[in-house]
């Protein structure tokens, strides 16, 4: 059987032909391809990762220790000096970690779209649950521990 590629227009009509005498199940069988496939995770969703409350291009660095994640980025001080890190499962096996401040200072609408967020993928061996994020001197400091598995 030989596939041919698609063509570049969106405006794709799929004709088969039917006769009155096609039952349902023939039909959908048709439509469907006949193959009744299993949804796998995609590979650009992570299953650990970390948000900062900075836009994308901001400057953090990022030290790795044996038994911990040291992320490190200097803020003008609208964050607030009370943050929090919370652990928000997004999906069965998919977990985010989220920084946000305690004040009532908020980033604006944009911002709770999520569309131009430090994120920075974890590994596997990390701990997101006892993540801790404290701002001192200027500094917002998240540690994310990592766990002896």
């Amino acid at each position: 059987m030989r596939i041919h590629p698609l063509p570049k227009k969106r405006n794709i009509t799929i004709q088969y032909e039917m006769n009155p005498r096609t039952t349902r199940s023939q039909a959908e069988t048709l439509l469907t391809g006949g193959s009744n496939k299993k949804l796998r995770r995609l590979p650009h969703i992570f299953s650990r990762v970390l948000e900062l409350p900075f836009r994308s291009d901001a400057d953090v660095a990022v030290e790795e220790s044996p038994d911990c994640f040291k992320f490190v980025a200097e803020t003008d001080g609208r964050i607030g000096d009370v943050v929090r890190a919370h652990t928000v499962e997004i999906h069965p096996g998919v977990t985010k970690i989220v920084i946000r401040s305690n004040s009532l200072v908020d980033f604006g609408l944009l911002d709770d779209l999520e569309l131009d967020m430090w994120r920075f993928r974890l590994p596997e061996t990390t701990r997101p649950e006892l993540a801790s994020a404290v701002y001192e001197d200027g500094e917002l400091i998240v540690t994310v521990p990592k766990g002896g598995e």
